[in-house]
């Protein structure tokens, strides 16, 4: 049972995917495991023959306890759970977990080392875990000690960050950090050994040549390292041509470089100096080279001599560079274009638009912060509205689960949060009972947490309904993409003063444009538009919020 959250202490099996004697690829969902974050994947990370299955669905299960064992067919696998000491002396006593099951044909091969455990060397192993459900690797922000220094239990060695935040891992030992496995900066997938905590002077080289996967990032980063030097090596090494008299710059000793930048400007090569190794220009020296006065083009001072009494315009010559700037992306940002792509692609969107006069709003709000504990914003409103509203039309507060359609019967709304990697979207649970002074608090504080990127997986997890909101920024209408797997987002634009017509004359009026966007797999027209015209009433007579 592997350790899928910071605070996970046990596992209970939702679901299995496979029964024994199925054959297991590594990357197949083996299981469901319902941790105390949520329901998460479990896949195997070998190949082989299902041999055994310990717990039954529902059954839970303590983290390192032995689920499964993979192998290959007929082979005997009893010595694994029994624990028998005399099978201790021939087989590898290892941690009993679903991992090192799998492995023990393999570490049996290689030799004296495979009879080393994390437990025979008082030794604590730890790997990257599994941080949020969509995790696949993360990436080491920064390490919080070095090798050779004492660790506590409650000690935070490392900042991580995942497809949504950065958080921290916890090294959950006492020990000295013996080994760091991956580098400031460098990824490790999840399960990869980061780093080993235990007494001070073990070798722990055994425990690493069995789990050759805490080596990879290190190797990766390595070879990167090398690659990037051969790329130095050879931009150094550029060929340079032979130098001749005349204006033809085709044998001037120059770097390929400098010769394309000199091309792109107009610059004759004859007239820059080099400053490399005999006289060789660069690209130093042909950014920096000033043409003199007589050495302005032909055909510029050409333009400036004046063949008629006509006057001519007389253009300065002016040099450009093209050049840009790349940057990695991020874990957040993967997963926000992978998320973002299925939804767009797989669902197909519709979108309805609604204009709503906010001057009752407007009115309702500036009471409301006479007497309220905390400032309350159009958006708690709308939140509050939201969430009543998705009540009274379930459909809408609704999703698609691929062979049924689930209907919520409560409502957690997610408000989209820009943060500085991307976007965020943290969750109102209950929002249709609380008040709205209850939801601007709890909203304020996501928004300080999400800046900080202190959200934790619990905070985003489990909307049914998406509020996002653009007007803030001046935005009057947009469309969202729909956060799966909600089967319906709001698009929020800003409050307009424009003329509108009141009985019969036409007076200034607060406008504010709203935007559905829906799954037409569980969400149709009619339902949708059933849906905004409650919104409309709630928000332009929001006394009945209060009700």
């Amino acid at each position: 049972m592997p350790k899928m959250s910071d605070t996970m202490t046990e596992g209970v099996i939702a679901k299995w995917h496979k029964k024994v004697g199925d054959k297991v690829s590594s990357g197949d969902l083996i299981a469901e495991v319902e941790t105390d974050k949520a329901t998460m994947d479990f896949e195997s990370y070998q190949e082989g023959t299902l041999l055994y299955i310990g717990p039954k669905e529902g059954e839970a299960v303590a983290i390192d306890a032995v689920i499964a064992v993979l192998g290959e067919e007929g082979e005997d696998y009893q010595a694994l759970l029994d624990g028998d000491e005399a099978a201790g002396k021939d087989e590898p006593k290892e941690e009993k977990t679903a991992e090192t099951a799998v492995e023990d044909k393999n570490e049996s091969e290689s030799g004296a080392d495979s009879d080393v455990s994390a437990e025979d060397l008082d030794c604590t192993v730890i790997t990257m875990p599994l941080l949020s459900d969509t995790m696949t690797e993360g990436v080491i922000a920064q390490w919080n000690f070095k090798v050779g220094d004492a660790i506590k239990s409650d000690d935070a060695i490392a900042d991580v960050e995942t497809d949504k935040a950065t958080m921290e891992v916890t090294a959950y030992a006492e020990g000295t950090l013996l080994h760091i496995g991956v580098e400031a900066g460098q990824a490790a997938k999840v399960n990869d050994i980061i780093a080993i905590v235990g007494p001070a002077g073990t070798d722990v080289a055994p425990l690493l040549k069995q789990k050759s996967s805490g080596s990879a990032p290190k190797a990766k980063a390595e070879k990167a390292t090398d690659n990037k030097e051969k790329a130095t090596d050879t931009k150094e090494e550029q060929v340079s041509t032979e130098a001749k008299a005349g204006d033809d710059d085709s044998r001037v000793k120059a770097s390929p470089l400098a010769r394309k930048i000199a091309k792109d400007k107009g610059i004759n090569l004859n007239e820059v100096k080099g400053s490399a190794d005999g006289g060789r220009i660069v690209k130093k020296d042909v950014e920096g080279f000033v043409p003199s006065k007589a050495e302005v083009p032909k055909a510029a001072a050409e333009s400036a001599a004046p063949a008629t009494e006509t006057k001519s315009i007389t253009l300065p010559q002016f040099i450009g560079e093209e050049k840009y700037t790349e940057q990695g992306i991020s874990q957040m940002r993967k997963t926000i274009a992978r998320r973002l792509g299925e939804s767009l692609f797989t669902a197909p969107h519709f979108y309805l638009t609604i204009s709503i006069d906010m001057d009752n709003a407007i009115a309702a709000r500036g009471q409301i912060n006479t007497v309220a504990p905390v400032k309350v914003s159009f958006n708690d409103i709308v939140i509050k509205a939201v969430a009543v509203a998705l009540k009274q039309h379930p459909a809408v507060n609704s999703s698609w689960r691929g062979d049924k359609i689930r209907f919520n019967e409560h409502v957690n709304v997610g408000v989209a949060m820009a943060v500085e990697d991307g976007l965020l979207v943290p969750v109102v649970r209950f929002a249709d009972g609380k008040s709205l002074s209850h939801i601007s608090a709890e909203v304020k504080e996501y928004g300080q947490k999400a800046k900080a990127k202190k959200l934790q997986p619990a905070d985003w997890e489990g909307s049914t309904f998406t509020v996002s909101n653009l007007g803030m920024f001046g935005i009057d209408e947009f469309t969202s993409i729909i956060n799966s797997p909600d089967g319906a987002i709001l698009s929020v634009g800003a409050i307009q003063q424009i003329p509108v017509v009141k009985d019969g004359a036409i007076v200034p009026g607060n406008i504010m444009k709203l935007t559905l966007g829906c799954d037409h797999r569980v969400v149709d027209g009619a339902t949708g538009a059933a849906f905004l015209q409650t919104l409309k009433g709630l928000l332009e007579a929001p006394i009945r919020l209060l009700a």
